[in-house]
């Protein structure tokens, strides 16, 4: 009888020091980083992607050299998503009237975040980081829903 007893205690005080859940709060700023991610290039706001990106951020996808055939890896980095937020969708053309945007928060550990954003043409895997009380975005790995178009 002693056993199980012993067994759920150890348990729960095991399973307890490794849980580090997110608040409320948490959730809706990891959501709102990945939103601010993609509705600035839908909204022309560049100061929005910079929210939500930390300045060190890098985009990363692969890619199919024309002339090769071979693939490689292909980064881009805050500053040039900056700039595509500002010019990308200028006349309103880039995406349908009510785009995809759902956002999957897939795991969270004290002040990492792991975010999949569905869009409409593409997907974004997103590592989000809570630095100074601020969630933001360090790494995206990104690729269209039709790989060929790489």
């Amino acid at each position: 009888m002693k056993q199980p007893i012993l067994l759920t205690i150890s348990l729960f005080f095991l399973l307890t020091s490794y849980v580090k859940a997110q608040t409320e709060q948490d959730s809706l700023d990891i959501k709102q980083a990945a939103l601010d991610y993609i509705e600035s290039q839908h909204n022309v706001k560049p100061e929005q992607f910079e929210r939500s990106a930390h300045p060190r951020m890098v985009k990363r996808t692969f890619w199919t050299n024309k002339k090769t055939g071979k693939e490689y890896l292909r980064e881009t980095f805050t500053d040039a998503m900056v700039l595509l937020a500002e010019t990308y969708n200028q006349d309103g053309s880039k995406f349908p009237d009510n785009p995809k945007k759902e956002v999957i928060i897939l795991d969270v550990f004290d002040k990492t975040a792991s975010v999949k954003l569905i869009a409409d043409k593409w997907i974004d895997y997103m590592h989000i980081v809570k630095l100074n009380g601020k969630w933001q975005i360090v790494n995206v790995l990104w690729q269209f829903n039709d790989s060929g178009e790489h």
